[in-house]
């Protein structure tokens, strides 16, 4: 009960505070104006580019292409930069005083610590699936190639990848306590995620050695389940209109939905293992952190 309370308060805290719910919820669709208008001529010319002499596609499916590329790299990219910013109540809790008051109640310290993971679990949930929707949105004006299957899934990964960014926003919060470092890991994280995780820019365009190295991130299999989702009917609207299944299987590795571990594909079920495993082992060290904060203050 005490857990259920506490987590409507933070939740209702976060939405109250215009600034960060906004700031959360604008920030996707302000990606999504961004990509389409500077980054959408790049994949475009990109994708083009890529095709072998001879083979022509339909300009709707190049539009497809390009508006599910979009979509993922911006799904990617906001569920854990959204998580960041949903979590940030923890840190802003420390900086203004409210610890040391919540401390005082006969609630249980590590209530509190998971009610700051279920509030911002299910705020994360609510803006990323209000994302994806406006996304899905797009992506009809743009080229309407996919299953309700892919739909669905797309739904599934989103869920996993925002698990993952709130167990990660979790570890990293916890050593924060004033505004300022709020305002540094914010920027670091938006600026660099994006990249390390291929959301900017496929991994199948990185060297070899920063290939191999981000292979070792979970957040390189939730890029990858996004992008085979958004990217799936589009391609199997390809070899509808005669290209090629090597072409596709191309594009499908040159986009990243195919990634590779030790030159080995890793197949859908491993993805979501790696990613959910990372989240639970990051929540782990969160309880851990937590156990032994108290035991000290004790």
């Amino acid at each position: 009960m005490t857990l259920a309370v506490f987590t409507k308060r933070n939740i209702k805290l976060f939405f109250k505070d215009k600034g960060m719910f906004f700031t959360s919820l604008v920030t996707p669709a302000i990606l999504l104006v961004l990509y389409a208008t500077f980054l959408g001529n790049v994949y475009r010319d990109n994708f083009v580019a890529s095709m072998p002499d001879g083979i022509e596609v339909s300009s709707d499916v190049i539009d497809g292409i390009v508006a599910g590329q979009l979509m993922s790299s911006i799904l990617a990219v906001s569920c854990v930069t959204v998580a960041f910013c949903t979590n940030l109540l923890m840190v802003q809790d420390k900086a203004r005083g409210a610890v040391r008051d919540l401390a005082v109640t006969p609630a249980n310290p590590a209530v509190l610590s998971a009610g700051y993971v279920c509030a911002s679990l299910v705020s994360t949930l609510i803006i990323c699936f209000v994302s994806t929707g406006i996304c899905l949105g797009y992506v009809r004006f743009m080229g309407w190639f996919m299953a309700p299957r892919d739909v669905l899934m797309l739904f599934a990964a989103v869920f996993v990848l925002a698990f993952f960014g709130i167990a990660l926003s979790s570890v990293v919060n916890f050593f924060l306590s004033t505004e300022g470092q709020i305002s540094a890991v914010s920027s670091i994280i938006s600026a660099g995620y994006g990249f390390i995780c291929g959301g900017y820019m496929p991994i199948s365009a990185f060297g070899e050695g920063l290939r191999k190295a981000v292979s070792f991130l979970p957040g390189t299999y939730g890029t990858s389940l996004v992008r085979e989702y958004s990217l799936s009917g589009v391609l199997t609207e390809m070899e509808g209109q005669g290209v090629p299944a090597e072409v596709t299987d191309y594009i499908r590795d040159f986009l990243d939905c195919a990634i590779y571990f030790n030159d080995k594909e890793v197949p859908e079920p491993a993805k979501y293992a790696v990613v959910l495993i990372s989240a639970l082992a990051l929540m782990g060290i969160y309880i851990a952190l937590n156990v032994i904060k108290n035991r000290k203050s004790a």
